[in-house]
């Protein structure tokens, strides 16, 4: 085991921005030993997956992966991406391969080893693990998967480990690419694989996952270093003016977590409970006291989305003071309207109103949502079989805010206006489906890694 191994990230979600150069090019200039980055979340919803499009535009990608393509070849260092193209289905990871065939050739690099590692599931392998009563446990209050839910999937994908990439690692690959990928993983593998602990690899995977998040003050898209040793892992902003401070690095440790101390992936959970934070420099955190719990059964996430239909849009504003106050009884006038015409909601069509400026954004979750801002946006929305459907039952379910019947309304105007006299089609409407988890007996049971040599 080497006494340190250090690691560069330039960006918390490959493609979705471009990554930003300048602080890149100073994390190069430090020599890590690799360059790692994410490139999927399940924060862009299920559409994309139950699609299976990317999200984030290919010229950005392709940005992306020339950047750290030619500054890994250069260096001589591994380059490793997970979660390709947004969902990491195979389609995503022959895209990026694809690329990175393109580069190799357009810069005319010497030949290199490309490892692909692909994680999508089939609906009929998953079916055949619950004909055999193998129970996959859901996630934040799911139920166990069902047959009936499995049914309602287009396309679902396993959140791979650090095992595949270790393997393709060992294969000799100096670039990989890889299917749905936990974030952490991608960071923690050659860390792991160099013979570090795992406590120390996953904790430098967990703080390393979304680039200078973990530094203040707020940059997005900036390049970090990690550096892990035996027993600690120091984390160091890369653009001259943020810093990776206590306060910043122990709050990327809450970031995206139910639980602020522990991190789970595919064969267990970071534990972060008692980890202590030192100010090592103006620039620099150091990190200790992280462990690692290793589940009796190794058990992987599965991620899965179906369609429910075709989506309409349509937006309106309200300025009006009284009809503010009345917001709720104007969207209950408009929903009747839509009923008296197509029943109530269900198989037919699905009807939402977005209120922002009260609770758009947080939902029942907001805590002040009996003080709405002085001017409303609503984004009215339906979901139907068929886009007519849809369309219609959009077109009504805005036209009658116009028309909603309050008390002390005397006037005809003042109700609402339509940013567009029009309703706008939106991609189709999918929901998650898959939220599970699904023991393994091989971590590289589900998946298919292939290596080739590419440039020269």
């Amino acid at each position: 085991m080497p006494d340190r191994l250090s690691i560069l990230s330039p960006t918390g979600h490959l493609g979705f921005t471009p990554i930003e150069r300048g602080s890149f090019e100073i994390g190069v200039g430090r020599r890590p030993d690799a360059i790692v980055a994410d490139s999927g979340s399940c924060d862009i919803g299920p559409q994309p997956l139950g699609s299976d499009e990317h999200c984030s535009p290919e010229e950005w990608q392709r940005h992306d992966l020339e950047l750290m393509l030619l500054a890994a070849r250069q260096l001589g260092v591994p380059m490793i991406v997970g979660s390709a193209s947004d969902t990491g289905t195979d389609r995503g990871v022959n895209q990026y391969a694809d690329i990175i065939r393109g580069l190799a050739r357009r810069h005319r690099l010497a030949p290199f080893k490309l490892s692909t590692i692909c994680s999508q599931v089939s609906r009929e392998e998953v079916a055949r693990r619950l004909e055999d009563g193998v129970r996959i446990e859901g996630l934040d209050g799911r139920p166990p998967l069902t047959k009936e839910t499995l049914a309602r999937t287009d396309r679902l994908v396993a959140v791979m480990g650090v095992a595949p990439i270790i393997r393709a690692l060992d294969e000799g690959a100096e670039v990989v690419i890889a299917g749905r990928s936990s974030d952490s993983c991608i960071f923690a593998a050659p860390a792991i694989r160099a013979g570090f602990p795992e406590a120390a690899a996953y904790y430098l995977g967990k703080v390393l996952e979304c680039a200078s998040f973990a530094a203040e003050p707020f940059m997005g898209k900036e390049s970090i270093i990690g550096t892990v040793t035996s027993d600690a892992v120091s984390v160091t902003a890369m653009h001259p003016g943020q810093r990776c401070t206590v306060a910043s690095v122990a709050s990327h440790a809450m970031y995206e977590r139910a639980n602020p101390f522990f991190e789970h992936v595919a064969g267990g959970a970071l534990d972060m409970t008692h980890c202590r934070y030192e100010q090592v420099d103006e620039r620099t955190t150091r990190v200790t006291g992280f462990a690692f719990r290793r589940d009796p059964v190794y058990r992987i996430k599965l991620e899965g989305a179906g369609k429910v239909g075709e989506r309409a849009v349509a937006i309106a504003g309200i300025r009006d003071p009284y009809t503010i106050g009345h917001i709720d009884a104007v969207i209950d006038w408009a929903r009747s309207k839509v009923e008296e015409r197509w029943g109530p909601p269900g198989e037919r069509y699905q009807l939402y109103y977005h209120v922002y400026g009260r609770d758009g954004v947080m939902g029942p979750w907001e805590p002040r949502r009996a003080f709405p801002a002085h001017e409303l946006c609503l984004v009215v929305e339906a979901i139907a079989p068929r886009f007519e459907d849809a369309e219609v039952v959009c077109a009504l379910g805005t036209r009658n805010l116009f028309y909603a019947r309050l008390p002390e309304v005397k006037g005809t105007a003042g109700t609402a206006a339509l940013m567009m006299d029009e309703v706008l089609r939106g991609k189709a409407g999918y929901e998650w489906t898959l939220n599970h988890v699904l023991p393994l007996a091989d971590p590289l049971e589900l998946v298919t890694i292939k290596t080739e040599v590419v440039g020269g």
